[in-house]
Protein backbone atom coordinates (compact mmCIF):
# COMPACT_ATOMS: atom_id res chain seq x y z
CA UNK A 1 0.00 0.00 0.00
CA UNK A 2 1.14 3.10 -0.80
CA UNK A 3 1.16 6.41 1.08
CA UNK A 4 -0.03 9.64 -0.51
CA UNK A 5 2.45 12.62 -0.83
CA UNK A 6 0.68 16.19 -0.37
CA UNK A 7 0.68 18.02 -3.53
CA UNK A 8 4.20 20.44 -3.65
CA UNK A 9 3.57 22.23 -6.50
CA UNK A 10 2.24 25.91 -6.14
CA UNK A 11 -1.79 25.72 -6.70
CA UNK A 12 -2.47 29.01 -8.48
CA UNK A 13 -2.06 32.55 -8.75
CA UNK A 14 -3.67 34.65 -5.94
CA UNK A 15 -5.19 38.11 -6.54
CA UNK A 16 -5.79 40.87 -3.75
CA UNK A 17 -6.80 44.50 -3.99
CA UNK A 18 -6.18 46.62 -1.05
CA UNK A 19 -7.59 50.04 -2.95
CA UNK A 20 -3.76 52.59 -2.43
CA UNK A 21 -3.22 55.78 -3.89
CA UNK A 22 -0.52 55.53 -7.03
CA UNK A 23 2.48 55.83 -5.58
CA UNK A 24 3.96 56.44 -9.33
CA UNK A 25 5.15 59.27 -11.33
CA UNK A 26 2.66 61.56 -12.82
CA UNK A 27 1.17 60.64 -16.35
CA UNK A 28 2.23 63.64 -18.25
CA UNK A 29 6.00 62.31 -17.70
CA UNK A 30 5.51 59.96 -20.72
CA UNK A 31 6.25 62.79 -22.82
CA UNK A 32 9.39 62.38 -21.83
CA UNK A 33 9.96 59.42 -24.46
CA UNK A 34 7.09 60.08 -26.82
CA UNK A 35 8.52 63.17 -28.01
CA UNK A 36 11.48 61.71 -29.11
CA UNK A 37 10.04 58.34 -30.86
CA UNK A 38 7.61 60.92 -32.59
CA UNK A 39 9.90 63.29 -33.93
CA UNK A 40 7.13 65.62 -36.05
CA UNK A 41 5.04 66.11 -32.88
CA UNK A 42 4.75 68.39 -30.51
CA UNK A 43 3.29 68.18 -27.06
CA UNK A 44 1.46 70.70 -24.93
CA UNK A 45 0.80 70.08 -21.50
CA UNK A 46 -2.10 72.10 -20.47
CA UNK A 47 -2.20 71.61 -16.35
CA UNK A 48 -0.75 74.33 -13.55
CA UNK A 49 2.83 75.62 -12.20
CA UNK A 50 2.85 71.89 -10.06
CA UNK A 51 2.58 70.35 -13.72
CA UNK A 52 5.52 72.56 -14.62
CA UNK A 53 8.06 71.74 -11.92
CA UNK A 54 7.46 68.32 -12.63
CA UNK A 55 8.16 68.66 -15.99
CA UNK A 56 11.26 71.00 -15.43
CA UNK A 57 13.00 68.49 -13.14
CA UNK A 58 11.72 65.19 -14.28
CA UNK A 59 13.22 66.05 -17.65
CA UNK A 60 16.20 67.85 -16.86
CA UNK A 61 18.80 65.34 -17.79
CA UNK A 62 17.52 66.23 -21.20
CA UNK A 63 18.53 70.00 -21.14
CA UNK A 64 21.28 69.35 -24.26
CA UNK A 65 18.47 68.31 -26.43
CA UNK A 66 16.33 70.26 -28.67
CA UNK A 67 12.49 69.68 -26.53
CA UNK A 68 9.33 69.51 -28.55
CA UNK A 69 7.40 69.96 -25.43
CA UNK A 70 5.65 72.79 -23.63
CA UNK A 71 3.42 73.73 -20.50
CA UNK A 72 -0.12 75.55 -20.75
CA UNK A 73 -0.28 77.09 -17.50
CA UNK A 74 -4.18 77.70 -15.78
CA UNK A 75 -3.96 81.11 -13.92
CA UNK A 76 -7.26 81.79 -11.53
CA UNK A 77 -9.05 82.76 -13.88
CA UNK A 78 -8.64 79.43 -16.09
CA UNK A 79 -9.44 78.12 -13.37
CA UNK A 80 -13.04 79.79 -12.21
CA UNK A 81 -14.00 79.72 -15.79
CA UNK A 82 -13.77 83.60 -16.30
CA UNK A 83 -11.12 83.83 -19.50
CA UNK A 84 -11.52 82.27 -22.71
CA UNK A 85 -9.86 78.67 -23.12
CA UNK A 86 -10.03 78.47 -26.89
CA UNK A 87 -8.37 81.84 -27.40
CA UNK A 88 -5.42 81.09 -25.45
CA UNK A 89 -5.00 77.74 -26.75
CA UNK A 90 -5.22 79.18 -30.46
CA UNK A 91 -2.76 81.62 -29.70
CA UNK A 92 -0.31 78.87 -28.13
CA UNK A 93 -0.31 76.22 -30.94
CA UNK A 94 -0.29 79.31 -33.62
CA UNK A 95 2.70 80.02 -31.71
CA UNK A 96 3.68 76.20 -32.02
CA UNK A 97 2.77 76.51 -35.46
CA UNK A 98 4.78 79.31 -36.36
CA UNK A 99 8.03 78.23 -34.18
CA UNK A 100 8.49 74.55 -34.84
CA UNK A 101 5.93 73.82 -37.51
CA UNK A 102 4.94 70.11 -36.36
CA UNK A 103 2.86 67.68 -37.72
CA UNK A 104 1.05 67.17 -35.06
CA UNK A 105 0.24 69.04 -31.67
CA UNK A 106 -0.50 66.89 -28.77
CA UNK A 107 -2.09 68.17 -25.60
CA UNK A 108 -1.72 66.09 -22.56
CA UNK A 109 -4.55 67.13 -20.05
CA UNK A 110 -3.51 66.77 -16.63
CA UNK A 111 -5.55 66.51 -13.09
CA UNK A 112 -6.69 70.24 -13.40
CA UNK A 113 -8.42 70.00 -16.77
CA UNK A 114 -10.32 66.93 -15.25
CA UNK A 115 -11.43 68.56 -11.99
CA UNK A 116 -12.57 71.65 -14.03
CA UNK A 117 -14.40 70.00 -16.74
CA UNK A 118 -12.02 71.40 -19.55
CA UNK A 119 -14.00 70.36 -23.08
CA UNK A 120 -10.75 69.91 -24.86
CA UNK A 121 -12.08 67.31 -26.59
CA UNK A 122 -14.93 69.41 -28.38
CA UNK A 123 -12.15 72.58 -28.14
CA UNK A 124 -9.73 70.41 -30.58
CA UNK A 125 -11.72 69.23 -33.88
CA UNK A 126 -12.31 73.56 -34.32
CA UNK A 127 -8.83 74.68 -33.63
CA UNK A 128 -7.51 71.57 -35.82
CA UNK A 129 -9.22 73.17 -38.55
CA UNK A 130 -8.83 76.22 -38.12
CA UNK A 131 -5.24 76.18 -38.10
CA UNK A 132 -4.70 72.98 -40.35
CA UNK A 133 -2.64 71.08 -37.71
CA UNK A 134 -3.83 67.45 -36.31
CA UNK A 135 -4.54 67.96 -32.33
CA UNK A 136 -4.48 64.62 -30.34
CA UNK A 137 -5.89 64.63 -27.21
CA UNK A 138 -4.58 62.74 -24.76
CA UNK A 139 -6.11 62.67 -21.06
CA UNK A 140 -2.75 61.64 -18.92
CA UNK A 141 -3.56 62.88 -15.46
CA UNK A 142 -2.56 60.82 -12.44
CA UNK A 143 -5.73 60.70 -10.32
CA UNK A 144 -6.81 57.51 -12.67
CA UNK A 145 -3.46 56.50 -14.06
CA UNK A 146 0.04 55.45 -13.31
CA UNK A 147 2.54 57.13 -14.71
CA UNK A 148 3.49 54.37 -17.97
CA UNK A 149 -0.17 54.39 -18.58
CA UNK A 150 -0.18 58.24 -19.89
CA UNK A 151 1.56 56.52 -23.31
CA UNK A 152 -1.41 54.12 -23.14
CA UNK A 153 -3.89 57.31 -23.56
CA UNK A 154 -1.50 58.82 -26.16
CA UNK A 155 -1.40 55.58 -28.25
CA UNK A 156 -5.01 54.89 -27.77
CA UNK A 157 -5.82 58.28 -29.29
CA UNK A 158 -3.15 57.65 -31.91
CA UNK A 159 -5.20 54.78 -32.99
CA UNK A 160 -8.52 56.89 -34.17
CA UNK A 161 -6.08 59.06 -36.67
CA UNK A 162 -4.46 55.68 -38.51
CA UNK A 163 -5.73 55.78 -41.92
CA UNK A 164 -8.17 52.92 -42.49
CA UNK A 165 -7.05 52.12 -45.95
CA UNK A 166 -3.96 52.35 -48.11
CA UNK A 167 -2.73 55.19 -50.21
CA UNK A 168 -4.39 55.15 -53.74
CA UNK A 169 -3.17 57.98 -55.16
CA UNK A 170 0.09 59.41 -56.82
CA UNK A 171 0.03 62.21 -54.39
CA UNK A 172 -0.92 60.40 -51.11
CA UNK A 173 1.75 58.24 -51.97
CA UNK A 174 4.20 60.44 -52.98
CA UNK A 175 3.41 62.34 -49.26
CA UNK A 176 3.02 59.77 -47.17
CA UNK A 177 6.37 57.55 -48.27
CA UNK A 178 8.77 60.83 -48.68
CA UNK A 179 11.07 59.85 -45.73
CA UNK A 180 10.74 56.17 -46.83
CA UNK A 181 12.17 57.12 -50.33
CA UNK A 182 14.90 59.00 -48.91
CA UNK A 183 16.24 56.69 -46.77
CA UNK A 184 16.35 53.88 -49.69
CA UNK A 185 17.91 56.60 -51.71
CA UNK A 186 21.37 55.03 -53.15
CA UNK A 187 20.12 51.65 -52.39
CA UNK A 188 20.09 48.72 -55.31
CA UNK A 189 16.92 47.72 -56.24
CA UNK A 190 18.16 44.04 -55.62
CA UNK A 191 18.76 44.79 -52.24
CA UNK A 192 15.34 46.37 -51.39
CA UNK A 193 13.41 43.95 -53.73
CA UNK A 194 15.86 40.85 -51.28
CA UNK A 195 14.43 42.21 -48.36
CA UNK A 196 10.76 42.10 -49.10
CA UNK A 197 11.16 38.28 -49.72
CA UNK A 198 11.22 35.20 -47.37
CA UNK A 199 7.93 35.82 -46.23
CA UNK A 200 5.16 33.92 -45.59
CA UNK A 201 1.09 34.50 -46.74
CA UNK A 202 -0.53 35.85 -43.52
CA UNK A 203 -3.02 38.60 -42.78
CA UNK A 204 -1.33 41.99 -41.75
CA UNK A 205 -0.19 42.72 -38.54
CA UNK A 206 0.50 45.70 -36.73
CA UNK A 207 2.58 46.08 -33.53
CA UNK A 208 2.01 48.60 -30.87
CA UNK A 209 4.33 50.16 -28.09
CA UNK A 210 6.71 52.98 -27.88
CA UNK A 211 10.29 51.38 -28.05
CA UNK A 212 13.55 52.26 -28.93
CA UNK A 213 14.68 52.40 -32.72
CA UNK A 214 17.30 49.15 -31.83
CA UNK A 215 14.79 47.25 -30.59
CA UNK A 216 11.95 47.73 -33.05
CA UNK A 217 14.74 46.78 -35.33
CA UNK A 218 15.34 43.85 -33.41
CA UNK A 219 11.84 42.94 -32.90
CA UNK A 220 10.82 43.00 -36.72
CA UNK A 221 13.75 40.84 -37.34
CA UNK A 222 13.27 38.28 -35.11
CA UNK A 223 9.38 37.96 -36.93
CA UNK A 224 11.24 37.78 -40.23
CA UNK A 225 13.29 35.11 -39.89
CA UNK A 226 9.99 33.41 -38.77
CA UNK A 227 8.36 34.36 -42.08
CA UNK A 228 6.01 37.09 -40.60
CA UNK A 229 5.88 40.42 -42.07
CA UNK A 230 5.67 43.68 -39.24
CA UNK A 231 3.21 45.46 -41.63
CA UNK A 232 3.52 48.96 -38.94
CA UNK A 233 4.24 50.13 -35.66
CA UNK A 234 2.48 52.32 -33.49
CA UNK A 235 3.69 55.03 -33.03
CA UNK A 236 6.05 55.53 -35.85
CA UNK A 237 8.91 58.11 -35.89
CA UNK A 238 6.87 60.81 -37.89
CA UNK A 239 3.13 61.08 -37.09
CA UNK A 240 2.40 61.37 -41.55
CA UNK A 241 3.76 57.86 -41.55
CA UNK A 242 1.09 55.80 -38.75
CA UNK A 243 0.17 52.56 -40.20
CA UNK A 244 -2.60 51.60 -42.03
CA UNK A 245 -5.20 50.09 -39.71
CA UNK A 246 -7.97 48.44 -41.43
CA UNK A 247 -10.65 46.25 -40.22
CA UNK A 248 -9.93 42.16 -39.88
CA UNK A 249 -5.96 43.82 -38.86
CA UNK A 250 -4.03 41.53 -36.21
CA UNK A 251 -2.37 43.70 -33.65
CA UNK A 252 -0.29 42.85 -30.86
CA UNK A 253 1.37 44.70 -27.91
CA UNK A 254 4.89 44.58 -26.58
CA UNK A 255 4.35 45.89 -23.09
CA UNK A 256 2.00 45.72 -20.57
CA UNK A 257 0.38 49.21 -19.45
CA UNK A 258 -1.07 48.94 -22.77
CA UNK A 259 -4.88 47.83 -22.22
CA UNK A 260 -6.71 51.09 -23.39
CA UNK A 261 -5.19 51.03 -26.88
CA UNK A 262 -5.64 47.70 -26.96
CA UNK A 263 -9.44 48.10 -26.32
CA UNK A 264 -9.33 50.83 -28.65
CA UNK A 265 -7.56 48.71 -31.81
CA UNK A 266 -10.42 45.97 -30.80
CA UNK A 267 -13.67 48.16 -30.48
CA UNK A 268 -13.28 51.29 -32.93
CA UNK A 269 -11.10 49.81 -35.20
CA UNK A 270 -12.27 46.12 -35.23
CA UNK A 271 -8.71 44.65 -35.56
CA UNK A 272 -8.08 41.30 -33.66
CA UNK A 273 -5.12 41.66 -30.59
CA UNK A 274 -3.34 38.42 -30.59
CA UNK A 275 -2.72 37.83 -26.74
CA UNK A 276 0.47 36.75 -26.03
CA UNK A 277 3.34 37.23 -23.54
CA UNK A 278 4.99 40.28 -23.72
CA UNK A 279 8.75 40.10 -25.05
CA UNK A 280 10.57 40.84 -21.94
CA UNK A 281 13.34 38.20 -21.23
CA UNK A 282 14.29 35.72 -23.52
CA UNK A 283 11.42 33.25 -22.23
CA UNK A 284 9.00 35.77 -22.79
CA UNK A 285 10.06 36.72 -25.98
CA UNK A 286 10.54 33.26 -27.41
CA UNK A 287 6.81 33.06 -26.22
CA UNK A 288 5.34 36.40 -28.00
CA UNK A 289 6.99 34.62 -31.57
CA UNK A 290 5.47 31.69 -30.92
CA UNK A 291 2.23 33.10 -30.26
CA UNK A 292 2.29 35.03 -33.21
CA UNK A 293 3.57 32.18 -35.22
CA UNK A 294 0.62 29.63 -33.71
CA UNK A 295 -1.69 32.60 -35.10
CA UNK A 296 -0.67 32.54 -38.60
CA UNK A 297 -0.50 28.66 -38.49
CA UNK A 298 3.42 28.78 -38.70
CA UNK A 299 5.83 26.70 -37.46
CA UNK A 300 8.24 28.62 -35.62
CA UNK A 301 12.17 27.29 -35.93
CA UNK A 302 15.23 28.06 -33.69
CA UNK A 303 13.81 29.19 -31.25
CA UNK A 304 14.53 27.00 -28.51
CA UNK A 305 18.16 27.24 -29.44
CA UNK A 306 17.90 30.83 -29.61
CA UNK A 307 16.87 30.75 -25.88
CA UNK A 308 19.06 28.03 -25.12
CA UNK A 309 21.84 30.36 -26.14
CA UNK A 310 20.98 33.99 -24.56
CA UNK A 311 20.56 31.87 -20.84
CA UNK A 312 24.47 30.94 -21.27
CA UNK A 313 25.74 34.06 -22.08
CA UNK A 314 23.62 35.02 -19.32
CA UNK A 315 24.91 32.51 -16.55
CA UNK A 316 27.20 35.36 -14.80
CA UNK A 317 24.54 37.22 -14.04
CA UNK A 318 22.01 34.21 -12.85
CA UNK A 319 24.28 33.14 -10.91
CA UNK A 320 24.13 36.17 -8.51
CA UNK A 321 20.31 36.10 -7.88
CA UNK A 322 19.44 32.21 -8.46
CA UNK A 323 18.26 31.56 -4.50
CA UNK A 324 17.62 34.84 -4.20
CA UNK A 325 14.08 36.29 -3.20
CA UNK A 326 12.86 39.68 -4.68
CA UNK A 327 9.46 41.81 -3.89
CA UNK A 328 7.95 44.07 -6.19
CA UNK A 329 6.08 47.68 -4.60
CA UNK A 330 4.05 48.48 -8.13
CA UNK A 331 5.02 51.46 -9.89
CA UNK A 332 5.39 50.80 -13.60
CA UNK A 333 2.89 47.86 -14.69
CA UNK A 334 5.93 45.94 -16.09
CA UNK A 335 6.10 43.78 -12.44
CA UNK A 336 4.46 40.74 -14.06
CA UNK A 337 6.59 40.14 -16.66
CA UNK A 338 9.97 41.41 -14.57
CA UNK A 339 8.50 38.83 -11.83
CA UNK A 340 8.22 36.39 -14.52
CA UNK A 341 11.49 36.39 -15.97
CA UNK A 342 13.38 36.81 -12.39
CA UNK A 343 11.98 33.77 -11.39
CA UNK A 344 12.96 31.67 -14.43
CA UNK A 345 16.43 33.10 -13.46
CA UNK A 346 15.93 31.25 -10.25
CA UNK A 347 14.59 33.90 -7.69
CA UNK A 348 11.22 33.54 -5.26
CA UNK A 349 8.97 36.43 -5.69
CA UNK A 350 6.61 36.45 -2.77
CA UNK A 351 4.25 39.38 -3.64
CA UNK A 352 4.01 41.50 -6.98
CA UNK A 353 2.43 44.24 -5.92
CA UNK A 354 0.85 46.56 -9.40
CA UNK A 355 -0.86 49.97 -10.12
CA UNK A 356 -3.51 48.63 -11.82
CA UNK A 357 -4.18 45.11 -13.41
CA UNK A 358 -5.80 44.30 -16.61
CA UNK A 359 -6.84 40.58 -16.55
CA UNK A 360 -7.63 39.86 -19.91
CA UNK A 361 -5.04 42.38 -21.40
CA UNK A 362 -2.53 40.26 -19.31
CA UNK A 363 -3.93 36.93 -19.22
CA UNK A 364 -1.32 35.47 -21.41
CA UNK A 365 1.52 36.71 -19.41
CA UNK A 366 -0.22 35.52 -15.95
CA UNK A 367 -0.36 32.05 -17.90
CA UNK A 368 3.16 32.04 -18.45
CA UNK A 369 3.94 33.26 -14.82
CA UNK A 370 1.76 30.48 -13.23
CA UNK A 371 3.70 28.04 -15.97
CA UNK A 372 7.05 29.23 -14.98
CA UNK A 373 6.04 28.95 -11.41
CA UNK A 374 5.20 25.31 -11.76
CA UNK A 375 8.38 24.54 -13.71
CA UNK A 376 10.85 26.19 -11.42
CA UNK A 377 8.70 24.54 -8.67
CA UNK A 378 8.38 27.96 -6.82
CA UNK A 379 5.45 29.22 -4.53
CA UNK A 380 3.02 31.59 -6.32
CA UNK A 381 3.44 34.96 -6.04
CA UNK A 382 0.46 37.23 -4.41
CA UNK A 383 -0.34 39.67 -7.01
CA UNK A 384 -1.63 42.93 -5.24
CA UNK A 385 -3.67 45.68 -6.98
CA UNK A 386 -3.25 49.51 -6.05
CA UNK A 387 -1.09 48.41 -2.75
CA UNK A 388 -1.18 50.17 0.27
CA UNK A 389 2.40 51.11 1.14
CA UNK A 390 2.18 51.06 4.83
CA UNK A 391 1.15 47.15 4.71
CA UNK A 392 3.50 46.48 2.22
CA UNK A 393 5.74 47.82 4.54
CA UNK A 394 5.30 45.44 7.43
CA UNK A 395 5.19 42.29 4.92
CA UNK A 396 8.88 43.58 3.37
CA UNK A 397 9.75 43.63 7.35
CA UNK A 398 8.36 40.23 7.36
CA UNK A 399 9.92 38.15 4.62
CA UNK A 400 13.27 40.00 4.39
CA UNK A 401 13.39 39.89 0.78
CA UNK A 402 16.91 40.06 -1.01
CA UNK A 403 15.61 43.09 -2.79
CA UNK A 404 12.64 45.35 -3.50
CA UNK A 405 11.93 47.08 -7.08
CA UNK A 406 10.18 50.00 -5.83
CA UNK A 407 9.59 53.75 -6.99
CA UNK A 408 11.75 56.41 -6.21
CA UNK A 409 10.32 57.61 -2.78
CA UNK A 410 10.94 54.40 -0.93
CA UNK A 411 14.46 53.79 -1.98
CA UNK A 412 16.00 55.20 0.66
CA UNK A 413 14.49 54.78 3.79
CA UNK A 414 14.29 50.77 2.67
CA UNK A 415 17.98 51.08 2.19
CA UNK A 416 18.18 52.91 5.52
CA UNK A 417 16.72 49.44 6.99
CA UNK A 418 19.43 47.38 5.65
CA UNK A 419 17.02 46.29 2.33
CA UNK A 420 18.42 46.34 -1.11
CA UNK A 421 16.16 48.30 -3.57
CA UNK A 422 16.21 49.09 -7.16
CA UNK A 423 14.47 51.89 -8.91
CA UNK A 424 11.78 50.25 -10.91
CA UNK A 425 12.05 53.64 -13.16
CA UNK A 426 14.77 52.46 -14.76
CA UNK A 427 13.28 49.43 -16.18
CA UNK A 428 11.18 51.84 -18.01
CA UNK A 429 13.92 53.61 -19.77
CA UNK A 430 16.07 50.93 -20.25
CA UNK A 431 16.05 48.67 -23.33
CA UNK A 432 14.64 45.68 -22.10
CA UNK A 433 12.70 43.87 -25.00
CA UNK A 434 13.86 40.73 -27.40
CA UNK A 435 16.51 38.22 -26.48
CA UNK A 436 19.63 40.22 -27.19
CA UNK A 437 18.17 42.99 -24.45
CA UNK A 438 17.88 40.44 -21.47
CA UNK A 439 21.31 40.94 -20.29
CA UNK A 440 20.28 44.90 -19.06
CA UNK A 441 17.56 43.18 -16.89
CA UNK A 442 20.46 41.49 -15.15
CA UNK A 443 22.21 44.41 -15.07
CA UNK A 444 19.82 46.61 -13.39
CA UNK A 445 18.77 43.55 -10.84
CA UNK A 446 22.37 42.49 -9.59
CA UNK A 447 23.64 46.29 -9.50
CA UNK A 448 22.84 46.82 -5.84
CA UNK A 449 23.55 43.32 -4.97
CA UNK A 450 26.84 43.99 -6.59
CA UNK A 451 27.44 47.57 -4.94
CA UNK A 452 26.71 45.94 -1.35
CA UNK A 453 28.53 43.26 -1.56
CA UNK A 454 31.83 45.23 -2.42
CA UNK A 455 30.84 47.74 0.16
CA UNK A 456 30.57 44.81 2.66
CA UNK A 457 34.10 43.65 1.70
CA UNK A 458 35.52 47.12 2.61
CA UNK A 459 33.39 47.63 5.83
CA UNK A 460 31.65 50.64 4.58
CA UNK A 461 27.88 49.28 4.43
CA UNK A 462 27.65 50.25 8.14
CA UNK A 463 28.25 53.96 7.62
CA UNK A 464 26.75 54.36 4.30
CA UNK A 465 23.50 52.78 6.47
CA UNK A 466 23.89 55.46 8.96
CA UNK A 467 24.47 58.52 6.41
CA UNK A 468 21.49 57.08 4.84
CA UNK A 469 19.27 57.49 8.24
CA UNK A 470 20.82 60.68 9.10
CA UNK A 471 19.66 62.47 5.75
CA UNK A 472 16.04 60.65 6.05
Amino acid sequence: MTVAQPETQPQGLNFECETGNYHTFCPISCVAWLYQKIEDSFFLVIGTKTCGYFLQNAMGVMIFAEPRYAMAELEEGDISAQLNDYEELKRLCLQIKRDRNPSVIVWIGTCTTEIIKMDLEGLAPKLEAEINIPIVVARANGLDYAFTQGEDTVLAAMAGRCPDKAPTSDGEKGERHAIHKLLQFGRKPEDVAAEETGYVQHPPLVLFGSLPDPVVTQLTLELKKQGIKVSGWLPTKRYTELPVIEEGYYVSGVNPFLSRTASTLMRRRKCKLIGAPFPIGPDGTRAWIEKICSVFGITPTGLAEREQMIWESLEDYVKLIRGKSVFFMGDNLLEISLARFLIRCGMTCPEIGIPYMDKRYQSAELALLEKTCHEMDVPMPTIVEKPDNYNQIQRIDDLCPDLVITGMAHANPLEARGINTKWSVEFTFAQIHGFSNARDILELVTRPLRRNHVLKDLGWDKLVRETVTAVN
